[in-house]
């Protein structure tokens, strides 16, 4: 196991469980009619967000998809302005212009999230193209899907982060199905991560599950991008336990493999690996989880609480 000492380790567990937790309350809440839209939800894919922006620093950005409340909570999105924004209220972290699938906070470093599959691509490449003019040393992510890389945004915006030896780091969160299409029905290679020898960068594959292996992955092309060493593409195989969105029951996928990526859970994996290590009690555990529940309580209270909207706020922050 990576030697990240014990309040490292602790952190990483408690930011998956937080979004696992969240995102079980949310389709509670989706389901009573509280929320004013649908949700793409993230449950199975902790260890990407987490393992990926533990690597970064806090003015390092990333772009999200149409599911991005677990990039949001990795880096730093207070929870009360993300359950606030998923309610429609004016405290939310964009002022409820963007709702579930637009979730963002510049102040930690997180653009509002893209709905348009691939878009957020060619955007964190232009914001690393900003970070190496400015020379800043800052860092770009760019979280997309598998569905995103047969998209022409993909394509050029790794050849332009390339030639241009840009800071940004690619990650794609392969959860196998592009909405309902397995990716064997729409690429013939066996691993994403080998397009990237079409561009001369290096491209990772990594066990989505295992939140150390995408830390480590992540910390080697983040400090490399840092360093003036170019873009990275990771491939992380992942699995999301949920449909597309909250209206698909994802009756296309096999029981079988639903059932063998469970058992492969991340935050369990995690969990068993802290109490072999006498990082974790079981009392320490319950803790954790007693206070993350009252965390989130204290943002749906908020949420619900906060004011909606004025009409005449319509048309602000249209443009910078």
């Amino acid at each position: 196991m990576i030697n990240l000492g014990k309040e490292k380790l602790l952190l990483l567990y408690r930011q998956m469980l937080t979004i696992r937790l969240f995102e079980d309350r949310m389709y509670h809440l989706f389901l009573q009619g509280k929320i004013p839209s649908t949700l793409h939800q993230y449950q199975g894919q902790e260890a990407v967000a987490v393992g990926v922006c533990a690597a970064l620093n806090k003015d390092d950005f990333i772009t999200s998809t149409h599911r991005p409340h677990g990039h949001g909570i990795a880096k730093g999105v207070p929870l009360k302005k993300i359950t606030a924004e998923l309610f429609g209220k004016a405290t939310g972290c964009c002022r409820a212009k963007g709702g579930s699938m637009h979730i963002g906070d510049y102040s930690v470093g997180m653009l509002p999230a893209i709905a348009i599959v691939g878009s957020g691509i060619p955007i964190a490449t232009g914001v690393a193209l900003a970070f190496k003019l400015r020379k800043t040393k800052q860092v770009a992510v760019s979280f997309f899907g598998d569905g995103a890389v047969n998209q022409g945004s993909f394509h050029e915006a790794l050849n332009m982060g390339a030639i241009y030896n840009l800071p940004v780091v690619y990650v794609c969160e392969n959860n196998l199905y592009g909405a309902s299409t397995h990716i064997s029905k729409v690429v013939k290679i066996k691993d994403l991560a080998e397009r990237s020898c079409a561009y001369g960068i290096p491209g990772v594959v990594v066990d989505g599950m295992d939140v150390l292996e995408v830390y480590k992955v992540a910390n080697e092309a983040v400090t490399r991008a840092r360093e003036g060493g170019g873009p990275t593409l990771i491939e992380c195989k992942t699995y999301r336990y949920c449909g597309h969105s909250r209206s698909d029951p994802g009756n296309y996928r096999p029981k079988e493999e639903v059932e063998y990526w469970k058992a492969r859970d991340p935050i369990i994996q995690f969990q068993k690996k802290l109490f072999e290590m006498d990082i974790l009690t079981q009392e320490e555990d319950k803790s954790i989880k007693i206070n993350i529940e009252r965390e989130i309580e204290e943002a749906v209270n908020f949420a619900l609480e906060s004011p909606l909207p004025l009409p005449e706020t319509a048309l602000e922050d249209v443009y910078a």
